[in-house]
């Protein structure tokens, strides 16, 4: 099967193989040195001076994680949504009682700076700032780097989803000045589905001694301490952190540079690719479409959940569809983790075939 969808992504074998091992004490010098690798090697992807915290759960439990350890009830907050995800991030915020200003662009577009910093300047009440860095239902990308610097420059909270962006392309939560940052190992990271990370800033730190949204399993501030011990609060995925390990290997081995560099490669190549097919890509400028997955528009009068369809249970690939109001109009290509360019290559060749005898409605 060639996985094409922008998570879960495929794993390596050694990845799966590691996963194997036997289980150990959690509360022991075993786990205990694993904990210290895994963190080191998230604190050298993250580009931080502090650690990196994991939890159990999956990506969206580290949005929550994100929420409920910085804000109270009350806190109003800019939610700057470019699609599904950044729909999910400001429903969790709502949820536990924060009000939300929102700034969402049409599906397709990424974010303005000079708008964030507009709305900003308009409310001077907004304590903090939610957004995606890496939409993967519209494949569009938004310029954290700069939205950062204006959220910094105005002393907000900056809270960010890095999910499928982290470990993929550049993206450093402390040069750039954002406050808390997450990810999922489900991801770029090669791994399973299954944890979370998510890092604070000195600043999140100080809105997390405040902050009276109510935690209990996703307390930060009990991870932090049990981090210090070089223990988890609550009992960990043991099997994960031993995929994280070895995947820590694999891509020390790469190298950062050499990761975002073959990310970016193949994207330009499938962004190039499907447009010599005559399809039109979601994002509306490419200078924000993503490196980690390609959304595109299925041609008018295709019939595109028939194509995927067959695309998967006669060829064995499977694509990504549309999410919410996308559904059934576009597909998506993920590429991100462990893939190479083969992988994209072969994906696109069924698509181009079916696409060619597939009938038009009128």
């Amino acid at each position: 099967m060639n996985l094409r969808i922008p998570g879960p992504t495929p794993c390596p074998e050694e990845v799966l193989q590691a996963m194997a091992q036997q289980m150990v004490n959690h509360r022991g010098p075993e786990f205990a040195a694993t904990l210290r690798r895994v963190t080191d090697g998230l604190n050298w992807a993250f580009g931080t001076s502090s650690d990196v915290l994991s939890f159990t759960t999956s990506g969206t439990g580290g949005l929550e994680v994100a929420i409920v350890n910085t804000l109270s009830p009350g806190d109003r907050v800019l939610s700057i949504s470019i699609g599904q995800f950044g729909d999910r991030l400001r429903t969790i915020a709502k949820t536990y009682g924060a009000e939300t200003v929102n700034y969402a662009p049409e599906w397709g577009e990424a974010a303005d700076p000079a708008e964030v910093a507009r709305l900003l300047d308009e409310d001077k009440t907004l304590k903090a700032v939610l957004v995606t860095h890496n939409e993967t239902s519209t494949g569009v990308t938004n310029p954290l780097e700069a939205i950062a610097r204006e959220v910094r420059a105005r002393d907000r909270l900056l809270i960010v989803d890095a999910v499928s962006s982290m470990s993929s392309v550049p993206c450093w939560p402390e040069r750039w000045g954002c406050d808390v940052v997450v990810s999922g190992s489900q991801k770029g990271w090669m791994v399973p589905p299954g944890l979370a990370f998510v890092w604070f800033s000195e600043r999140a730190w100080e809105a997390n001694a405040s902050a009276t949204m109510p935690r209990f399993y996703f307390d930060a501030a009990k991870t932090r301490d049990s981090l210090a011990k070089l223990q988890t609060p609550w009992t960990p995925a043991l099997s994960l952190y031993y995929g994280m390990d070895k995947a820590f290997q694999l891509m020390r081995a790469e190298g950062l540079e050499g990761i975002f560099t073959r990310h970016e490669s193949v994207a330009s190549y499938c962004r190039s690719r499907v447009k010599s097919m005559g399809l039109n890509l979601v994002p509306v400028d490419e200078q924000f479409a993503s490196n980690t997955v390609t959304a595109v528009w299925w041609p008018e009068g295709v019939d595109g959940k028939a194509i995927s369809k067959k695309a998967r249970e006669e060829h064995g690939i499977v694509l990504g569809g549309g999410q919410g109001k996308l559904d059934g109009k576009i597909f998506r290509v993920g590429h991100l983790g462990w893939f190479n360019q083969e992988d994209v290559a072969g994906a696109l060749d069924v698509v181009e075939s079916l696409l060619a005898a597939a009938p038009r409605s009128l």
